[in-house]
């Protein structure tokens, strides 16, 4: 069954390519949806897929990409919004 999560991840996590890096991992994990820098320097992630899919980007999300410093990954489920791919939004 596919869920759709809204993530917020906090901690240096823009100006390390964490944008690009969930993009990555999202396509190699099938998930579709939305990431996105927020105007206090956080990321939000809205994604789609499986449970399975979900559990791995979010304890992906927990680490990031090699220069991100990841301070907390916060995760609410919302209503399916049927995404067809997963992109960057700017």
């Amino acid at each position: 069954m596919i869920k759709h999560y809204n993530i917020i991840v906090k901690g240096k996590v823009q100006g390390v390519w964490y944008r690009k890096s969930t993009l990555e991992k999202a396509q190699e994990l099938g998930i579709k949806g939305i990431v996105k820098n927020l105007p206090n320097g956080d990321v939000y992630i809205e994604a789609e897929g499986d449970e399975g899919q979900l559990s791995q980007l979010l304890a992906w999300c927990a680490d990031g990409p090699e220069f991100a410093k990841v301070t907390n990954v916060n995760k609410e489920e919302a209503p399916v919004l049927s995404f067809k791919e997963f992109q960057i939004q700017y």
